[in-house]
């Protein structure tokens, strides 16, 4: 397979305090950011021609999943592909407590076995919780970034409205890494397409380091 601009796990949190409901608005809404004009065209039309990217569920530190393997996107029928898949992924992974930490170890292992090489790797860890299970997720944050690995947040504030403020101490990290919020999951379509649109306008900046 060709290289790619950009290698993006999208990391869903399917703890107890996500509901099924909430879980569908979480789906659809990176549906519908990944369908936004800007966003496709900033994974199909980098220097290399396309992205690759995947989804994983997680809850517990022994519920991880990959529901959708590496996909490379670099048409538009490619994207709509991939927008499918996350619009209609089941939700099987436990309804468990919080363990970031083993879903950064997931991820990890995910971006190690990707099909081609990418000028960058990110990791979107999306959540509305605190980790409060396995491995804590500092020191894993630590060696991504120390790979290069970029990990950004989005935190849904509906059950702690501090959650900011964990996720700015224990889980993003990496090369240009940041942090986006929403009060709940009615909002999650249109912070997820200005997340993306802020991962992807790192693809087409001159200059800008992978």
């Amino acid at each position: 397979m060709d290289n790619v601009d950009l290698a993006l796990v999208l990391a869903f949190d399917c703890s107890a305090s996500v509901t099924y409901d909430e879980f569908g608005l979480m789906a659809g809404g990176c549906a519908a950011a990944l369908r936004h004009d800007e966003v496709a065209a900033g994974l199909t039309t980098g220097p290399q021609g396309g992205s690759l990217c995947s989804v994983l569920l997680w809850s517990g530190r022994a519920d991880q999943e990959v529901l959708v393997d590496w996909m490379r996107i670099g048409t538009q029928t490619e994207l709509e592909d991939f927008a499918k898949q996350v619009e209609n992924v089941p939700r099987i992974v436990r309804a468990g407590s919080t363990a970031i930490g083993e879903a950064l170890l997931a991820c990890e292992k995910l971006l190690q076995i990707a099909p081609a090489a990418a000028r960058r790797r990110v990791i979107d860890m999306v959540g509305d919780g605190r980790s409060n299970d396995g491995t804590p997720p500092g020191p894993v944050r630590d060696r991504l970034a120390e790979a290069g690995v970029t990990i950004n947040g989005l935190c849904v504030l509906h059950e702690e409205p501090d959650l900011l403020t964990s996720y700015t101490r224990e889980v993003v990290g990496g090369p240009g890494a940041f942090v986006l919020q929403c009060q709940d999951f009615n909002g999650f379509a249109a912070a997820m397409r200005q997340k993306l649109q802020r991962e992807i306008a790192r693809i087409h900046t001159p200059g800008q380091p992978a």
